[in-house]
């Protein structure tokens, strides 16, 4: 059986990472990733348009300073796009994050079973803690740069504004990310706190260890024998 130090910082580490999967879940969940506000005229009106959305759904709004307004639009994100490069680094994006979420549910799952004992296999222990939150960070944070780059060099936004708007001609745009996007950072912080935990714990263990042998290292030799 575990001590009750290791069962402590374990189920601290078991905490930390079911904290990152909640986090991810309602990153997946929530659209509030991005809202981007474009330009637009015809021949006879101009104003902008409103997007905001997720990695699966959104709404537009218009606002013209002339012409017949259309109702706001909700909409499907990979439903509305063709098989175009937007689409598939957004489908790639959501491939990262839901392998992020396989990995702190792995994260989550070692540091349970390392609280309630002690396993024999390297890979179940630390090392398999350390590996799962590497890659649950890494995963995620590859999905942060694509959506970037998805809106910014792709102009993901713009593709979508001309599928719900076709007759208008686009101009400027500018892009606010939300706070399902920025949350993907404190997936990161939570995985390295995991990390930390689990470096904390094995670092106390090695001390306690080498304490322990101090006194045998400095005992008399006749004593040893004896």
């Amino acid at each position: 059986m575990p001590t009750t130090q290791k069962t402590l910082m374990y189920l601290c580490g078991f905490f930390i990472s079911l904290g990152s999967v909640v986090v991810i879940c309602c990153i997946l969940g929530t659209q509030a990733w991005i809202t981007s506000t474009i330009a637009i005229s015809d021949s006879f009106s101009q104003g902008i348009v409103i997007i905001s959305y997720g990695l699966f759904h959104g709404k537009s709004t218009q606002e013209l300073a002339e012409g017949l307004q259309e109702p706001g639009k909700d909409f499907e994100v990979l439903g509305i796009l063709n098989d175009s490069s937007p689409k598939s680094l957004q489908s790639v994006t959501i491939l990262f994050l839901v392998l992020s979420l396989l990995a702190s549910l792995l994260s989550a799952g070692f540091t349970f079973y390392n609280s309630i004992s002690n396993p024999y296999q390297t890979f179940l222990g630390p090392v398999g803690v350390y590996t799962w939150n590497g890659l649950s960070a890494s995963f995620i944070f590859l999905s942060m740069l694509l959506f970037v780059g998805n809106t910014q060099s792709n102009h993901l936004s713009e593709e979508l504004s001309q599928k719900l708007y076709p007759e208008f001609t686009r101009g400027g745009v500018a892009h606010s990310y939300g706070y399902s996007f920025w949350l993907i950072l404190l997936v990161i912080l939570l995985n390295t706190l995991t990390v930390v935990v689990i470096v904390l714990y094995q670092k106390a263990r090695y001390q306690q260890k080498q304490e322990q042998r101090k006194p045998m290292e400095y005992a008399p030799r006749d004593g040893i024998l004896f």
